[in-house]
């Protein structure tokens, strides 16, 4: 008899974004001709820049000719692209040797597979409100995980919690879902607690190149000690749009060793065995991301995605709503009006306005009260969908 991973029991029956497009679907079938106004999901809506997609046609034509074909690439990712982005980091003072970098098919796939470095008895800390796949991924491993509330006292940008011994931390810094950014000073707490605890930080740096502030840290290996103590996981899906050709990348320290065994060494072991490499295609693409050209095409983006913010956050101000996130992230958080609960908020605005967004809830016992919003729409669907709120929440 084949038993199958009983750990699955215990997810929650319904994904939150499942349930979202419940709700959105059976609104729909009674108003067949609504527009709906988008801004829960965090997919980016414009194109990939002209330096990417001269890339991919030059690669895809270098596929066609015999001297230039690849076939399989390195498991662990191209010599080009490793030596590009770590001369990446370089220009923010983090030295990285190219084979400490991992490329990879996108930061969600890595944070799944990336557990396989710990042992099922190894237990997990994630500070809620938090994305949901990093408490699904270990309920699914069986191990045992520490939620570690934050809340407006400490602007979601929580402590460490001395009486809490884990092994795998969770930080995403700028936070999907709340939008705030950790400091130096407070990440160097973090770095130290794992240090003195042995623990590992699993840093989900997804969002940073929507960082403006110059003393706001992009990487955890910013903070000295980090190397000894940290794995950060990148992403160009919200930096460059590659959401739909899906490519992120590793960084693992060949500092960061326990029991005598490098994580280096053993993400090089585990590559190898368990994927064939990204596709020499998509990782012309992603080289092209990190030229000065590149630079510049995806931050014109990434401005047009800060100033939908900018016009959310205007909305909050004129309506004395809390909020945070928005001016270092694409996401904006809110605090619920009236005392609302997230869940009712979202169908107060999904019958109301038409607009969409997501309940805090979702993200954690904690988010509940609160509301997050995708910066990631179009520019003309932000405007409308902020008016639209103003509209509506003025007189309350």
């Amino acid at each position: 008899m084949i038993t199958p991973n009983m750990n699955y029991a215990q997810l929650k029956d319904s994904y939150l974004f499942y349930n979202i497009s419940q709700k959105i679907n059976a609104y729909m079938q009674k108003h067949p001709d609504a527009r709906l106004y988008k801004m829960g999901i965090g997919d980016v809506s414009l194109p990939l820049c002209d330096a990417v997609i001269k890339a991919l046609h030059e690669a895809v034509d270098d596929q066609a000719k015999k001297d230039t074909f690849h076939g399989y690439m390195p498991e662990c990712g191209a010599p080009f692209l490793r030596e590009t982005i770590a001369s990446h980091y370089l220009k923010r003072n983090v030295t990285l040797s190219p084979d400490e970098v991992f490329v990879s098919s996108g930061a969600s796939d890595e944070l799944g597979d990336i557990l396989d470095l710990f042992d099922k008895k190894n237990s997990a800390l994630v500070i809620e409100p938090a994305y949901p796949a990093y408490v699904d991924a270990n309920i699914i491993a069986g191990r045992k995980i520490y939620h570690l509330p934050s809340s407006q006292k400490d602007n979601f940008t929580p402590k460490p919690d001395e009486s809490i011994d884990a092994d795998i931390i969770y930080i995403c810094s700028p936070n999907n879902p709340t939008g705030a950014v950790f400091s130096k000073a407070q990440l160097k707490e973090w770095v130290d607690y794992a240090n003195e605890k042995g623990s590992v930080i699993l840093f989900d740096a997804a969002y940073e190149a929507f960082i403006e502030d110059d003393n706001l840290p992009h990487s955890i290996f910013e903070i000295d000690g980090a190397k000894t103590c940290a794995i950060e996981i990148c992403s160009l899906s919200k930096t460059a749009g590659f959401t739909g050709t899906r490519l992120g990348y590793t960084v693992i320290p060949k500092a960061l060793v326990r029991n005598g065994m490098s994580f280096n060494s053993m993400w090089v072991r585990n590559r190898t065995t368990k994927t064939n490499g990204v596709s020499y295609i998509i990782q012309k693409g992603a080289a092209a991301v990190f030229t000065d050209e590149g630079q510049k095409q995806i931050h014109k983006n990434i401005g047009i995605y800060k100033q939908n913010a900018k016009i959310f956050m205007e909305c909050f101000d004129k309506l004395g709503i809390w909020y945070c996130g928005g001016k270092n992230a694409p996401y904006i958080w809110i605090k619920c009006p009236d005392n609302m609960g997230s869940w009712e908020f979202f169908d107060y605005l999904l019958n109301e306005i038409q607009v969409i967004g997501t309940p805090g809830e979702g993200f954690g016992k904690c988010g509940e009260g609160y509301f997050r919003f995708s910066t990631f729409s179009s520019p003309e669907d932000t405007a409308q969908a902020a008016e639209r709120i103003y509209n509506l929440l003025k007189s309350k």
